[in-house]
């Protein structure tokens, strides 16, 4: 019997891909690089915002359009492909997610009315993702409030990030729920391997990030393409 479903948050509950591209384009555009395609960012993203920093770093350039009236002070005199400057690009952009988190973030549709069946069927409800914490809670209470979800985790400094499980765990512990009386759901590889190494079934969301060939290839045990396809899942 199903207990709990654990829900990945970008590309599964809510499409942040706009969010993400813009928060990282502002940083971007501050610091004197080139802003890159807002589709790249379905691949940067889902393996936590150092990661997400790391990939689009690799592939900017210096703008020589930049303007100089939006520069940090100091902007030029660093490089994106220094390893050495990682840390002043990522609080660049952590300053810019801090202020734009929830810009155009909106829930996937059939995401509301699925939650509130599974929340009507005493089904706990919880969210996990590589999302740093704070963002995460923001984005979650903006889009759904605080009731609806009985405990949301983002990436915190003392957890390991996904795939690790160890935040799984967590929110196993804190539901009082075992591993094979909760629903996984996510839309990239990293999910699928992170349900996979907590002992959950784990469903694959087609209509995220990465699509369908990705999760059946990562080793989801079913991928569903609309939300209200979950619901047999979890024996409603």
């Amino acid at each position: 019997m199903i207990k709990a479903c654990i829900f990945d948050l970008d590309g599964t509950l809510l499409d942040t891909l706009t969010s993400l591209w813009y928060c990282s384009s502002e940083s971007l555009r501050k610091e004197g690089l080139c802003v890159l395609p807002r589709e790249n960012y379905r691949h940067y993203v889902g393996d936590g915002a150092r990661t997400q920093v790391e990939r689009y770093l690799r592939d900017t350039e210096r703008d020589s359009n930049a303007d100089p009236a939006v520069l940090h002070p100091g902007a030029l005199l660093h490089d994106p492909h220094d390893p050495g400057d990682f840390p002043y690009y990522f609080d660049s952009y952590m300053r810019e997610l801090d202020l734009h988190a929830d810009y155009e973030v909106h829930p996937y549709e059939g995401i509301p009315e699925l939650l509130d069946r599974l929340k009507a069927a005493g089904i706990r409800l919880a969210v996990f993702s590589n999302k740093p914490d704070p963002a995460t809670v923001r984005v979650i209470r903006g889009a759904f409030g605080g009731e609806l979800f009985d405990m949301v985790l983002g990436k915190r400094e003392e957890l390991p990030k996904k795939p690790d499980p160890a935040g799984v765990f967590m929110i196993l512990e804190q539901l009082g729920v075992k591993p094979e009386e909760t629903l996984y759901i996510g839309d990239t590889d990293t999910d699928m391997i992170t349900g996979k190494n907590a002992g959950l079934f784990t469903l694959g969301a087609a209509w995220g990030f990465r699509g369908r060939k990705e999760l059946e290839e990562s080793g989801a045990d079913a991928v569903i393409g609309r939300p209200e396809e979950m619901l047999r899942y979890a024996g409603i």
